[in-house]
This record gives structure tokens, C-alpha cells and sequence, in this order.
């Protein structure tokens, strides 16, 4: 008979909430039924994602950033394809595999000043790299990193994390120390003890969407080099083109002495993630041949990956993604601006390419407040939940909140978006506020129901 995967999914559709009940994280399915997002997804292509019912869904929440080219990128899929037809010797490990090569060559150039690439396979994993080769090549112990960031959730990216959340209860930590994002002032005060063997910085915070200030990423530069410290920007998120720049410290002209990057470079099928720096701390850490494997990773140098990688950074240039995420993203901030205009729930548009924040708060008219005060003192970022579930449910759009216990919601379209589904998702936007500005409407219905099991009530 053999292994028939076809079959196996058929003959098993419709079980995998129970499975993952049953096996897996059990929270996940009981989080998704209680927003009411879960759905059997059975196709998708480019920005759009398809349930089984044969409804289409516009995908901006792109699975937190990873189809940056689209879902199942034709160019992509024949590069996974090539590979695997070429029945190739894979991770020997006693090698130096071409293509692994060839996406490291890819990725210093596009960073010039930069020298050298280590590959793994996530963006936490990058991060990891990043935090000890900066602390081998200084010889200094703290890590310093922003309010609000996230890095990842392995021991060392968790360290550099700026919610609690998820740090509580895993320590002892690495050392390190937060400072306010754009605080040079912060900064200097850290840097100064001797002790700082870098700052870890998102150049547009993927919690909460927060921008570095204009200048600060130069200034922070100048100012960590001059006390003996290295700049690691993360551009895991909003690297590779999201911001409509490759990089998003560009829009800073500032060069990092260490830069992450994932997501999107996967082309969203094969994950790939890697670390690109400067070549004296490269040559520190592996200082000579009994260090070779002194940081390393089974899976960092696969054929599938690599060639996952360089067909996303060729699909990016043939594409000219970056420059649809510079326009497309200019026509939606503006759009959200007139929005906010008109609607007294939204505070502040925010963001850069196609990495956007819309921050709800406290509304101007009494009568909307009297709607928008008991969700948060029920549990802060539920008004932002409740916008998320009725894009969803009425109008097929797929997003996300920016961050637990805050009021933004985060729209991250893959680099392929048009004008049409800009235009779509205005449309459902403008739809959703009207509901919210009628306390008559279902959607203030739903929104009771989260407030109650939020309180523990249901």
C-alpha cells in the first residue's frame, strides 16, 4: 500500500482542532473557537487564503510576516521542486554545499559593509547567534534591548523581551536591560558602565508597531561604538522589503555591525533564517579550526531552505516588491489617516511600507466612551479584538492585535498586495467602524461575550 499523504488528509479532515486538543498546545484551539476564527483552511495563493465552504479570505495577517512573496509562490515552489528532483547529497555535514554559499553571497550584498552570514532556521535562532557573538567579540556579558520588543522565545531571545509575559516563571535570564526606545538619554547611562556587549533594536517593533525615532538608530550607533558596543538590529519582521526599503534601518542610513533576518526569506515554504555581520566577529568566534562547529545547527545549511531563500530574494527584485510595499503601503496609511479623521476610536496610524498600527483609544464623544470603558477595564486590547473577529467574520479579512493588553491592530499584507485588496480591506474597514459607532449592531453583541469570558464569567 505504502504512505499515501493524499489519502491520510481525506480520510483525517476536519480533526485537526481535536488533535491539537489532544496532542498538542490544547489552548490554541479553545483561543481560535472562542474568537471565533477557526476555520478549515484548504487552499492558498498569493495575498488570499480559502476555507472549505469555498469562501475567500484576504490574508494580512501572513503568517506573522512569513509570506512576504504570497502563499505558494510559483517561482518558489519549483526552486523546493528542483531541489528535491535533484536527488541531491544533502547535509553531509563533511561539505560546503553550493547553495547555502550562494544565499550567503546573496545576502552580504545586499549589505556591503557587512561580511559574513551564519544560517539557521528562525528568526529566535538568529537572534541567539547574534547575542553571543556579540558578547564573544566584545568580551562583555549585557545585552541591552527597547521597551515593547520581541525577539523570539528561546532562552536568550527571551531575555531581550520587553513583555512579561512571556518571561515570567523561565528565568534565571541572561543579563540585560531595557531602555525606552528612542532614549538616547537611557542609553548613554547603560553604555557608559563598560559592561554593554551590544543594543538589540527593531527598526518598526513588530509588538505594538512602534517606530524607532528619526535619527535615533544613527545616533545609537555612534554612541554604542564609541563605548566599545555593538548595534544587532532585528529585521526578522520587517526586513527583506516590508518597509519598502530591504532593509528598515535604511530609512535610517545606518549600518548595523550585526543584522537577523527570516521570515520572508523563506518564501514561506522552507524556513530559513540567518545571522549577517562584520568580519572581525565572525573571526572571533570561529578564530580557528577547533571552533568550527563552536555555534552551529543540524538543519543550517539544507538545500530545500537555501533554495527556498534565493528564489524569495529573486522574486523580491523581478517582482519590484519593494516598491509595491512603499506604494501600497503609502495609499493604505493615508487611507487609515482619512479614517481615523472620521472615526473617534482611532488615536494614531502609524508604521512604514506594508508594516502598519492602528491604535484605538479613548473615543471624544461621551457615547462612545460609555461602550469603549467597560471592554478595557474587562481586559485592555478587546475593543482591538472585537475589530479583528467582524473583519473576519463579515468580510473575510485576516488580521491580527498588534500585542496582548494593547488596543492596535496590526495589518502586515504580503508584498504582493494590489491597490484591489487595499481598497477591499478599506471598504470592510470603513464597514467595521460604522458597526462599532452603532451601539445597536451585533458586533457590540460579540463584543459582550469576550468581555465576559475575559472577566472569567463564561
Amino acid at each position: 500500500m505504502g504512505f499515501d499523504l493524499t489519502g491520510l488528509m481525506a480520510a483525517r479532515a476536519g480533526e485537526g482542532a481535536e488533535l491539537w486538543s489532544r496532542y498538542l498546545n490544547p489552548q490554541t484551539a479553545k483561543v481560535l473557537h472562542s474568537v471565533g476564527l477557526d476555520r478549515q483552511w484548504v487552499r492558498a495563493q498569493g495575498p488570499y487564503l480559502w476555507d472549505d465552504s469555498g469562501a475567500r479570505y484576504l490574508d494580512w495577517l501572513a503568517g506573522f510576516g512569513v509570506f512576504g512573496v504570497g502563499r505558494n509562490h510559483p517561482v518558489v515552489r519549483q526552486a523546493v521542486h528542483d531541489v528535491l528532483d535533484a536527488d541531491l547529497a544533502d547535509m553531509v555535514k563533511m561539505d560546503t554545499p553550493l547553495l547555502a554559499g550562494l544565499l550567503g553571497e546573496a545576502l552580504v550584498k545586499r549589505a556591503p559593509w557587512l561580511d559574513r552570514v551564519y544560517l539557521c532556521n528562525s528568526g529566535t535562532e538568529a537572534v541567539e547567534a547574534a547575542l553571543k557573538f556579540a558578547r564573544y567579540a566584545t568580551g562583555r556579558g549585557r545585552v541591552l534591548y527597547c521597551s515593547h520588543a520581541y525577539h523570539g522565545l528561546t532562552a536568550g531571545a527571551m531575555s531581550v523581551n520587553g513583555s512579561k509575559d512571556f518571561t515570567a516563571g523561565f528565568g534565571p535570564l541572561l543579563p540585560a536591560t531595557m531602555v525606552p526606545l528612542g532614549d538616547l538619554a537611557a542609553l548613554r547611562r547603560e553604555v557608559v558602565k563598560g559592561d554593554v556587549a551590544a543594543l538589540i533594536v527593531e527598526p518598526v517593533q513588530g509588538k505594538g508597531v512602534h517606530l524607532a525615532p528619526p535619527g535615533y538608530l544613527a545616533e545609537a550607533a555612534e554612541l554604542l561604538h564609541a563605548n566599545g558596543a555593538l548595534l544587532i538590529c532585528d529585521e526578522v519582521q520587517c526586513g527583506l522589503g516590508r518597509t519598502g526599503r530591504f532593509f528598515g534601518f535604511e530609512h535610517d542610513g545606518v549600518e548595523p555591525d550585526l543584522v537577523t533576518v527570516a521570515k520572508t526569506l523563506s518564501g514561506g515554504i522552507a524556513p530559513v533564517a540567518a545571522t549577517i555581520g562584520k568580519e572581525w566577529i565572525f573571526a572571533k568566534v570561529y578564530s580557528n579550526m577547533t571552533r568550527v562547529l563552536v555555534h552551529d545547527t543540524t538543519y543550517s545549511h539544507n538545500n530545500t531552505a537555501a533554495a527556498a531563500g534565493l528564489a524569495a530574494l529573486s522574486v523580491i527584485d523581478e517582482e519590484d516588491l519593494i516598491a509595491n510595499a512603499a506604494g501600497r503601503g503609502a495609499e493604505l496609511i493615508a487611507a487609515l489617516q482619512r479614517a481615523a479623521e472620521r472615526y473617534d476610536f482611532i488615536m494614531d496610524v502609524r508604521g512604514r511600507g506594508l508594516m502598519i498600527g492602528v491604535e484605538f483609544g479613548r473615543p471624544r464623544s461621551l457615547r462612545h466612551r460609555a461602550r469603549y470603558a467597560p471592554m478595557t477595564l474587562a481586559r485592555k486590547g478587546l475593543f482591538t479584538q472585537m475589530v479583528v473577529c467582524d473583519l473576519f467574520e463579515h468580510h473575510r479579512i485576516l488580521t491580527q492585535t498588534a500585542s496582548d493588553h494593547a488596543d492596535v491592530l496590526k495589518l502586515l499584507p504580503p508584498m504582493t498586495t494590489t491597490t484591489e485588496d487595499v481598497e477591499w480591506f478599506m471598504s470592510a474597514f470603513t464597514a467595521v467602524m460604522d458597526a462599532v459607532s452603532d451601539s445597536s449592531k451585533p458586533v457590540w453583541h460579540f463584543a459582550k461575550g469576550l468581555a465576559t469570558r475575559a472577566l472569567g464569567r463564561a
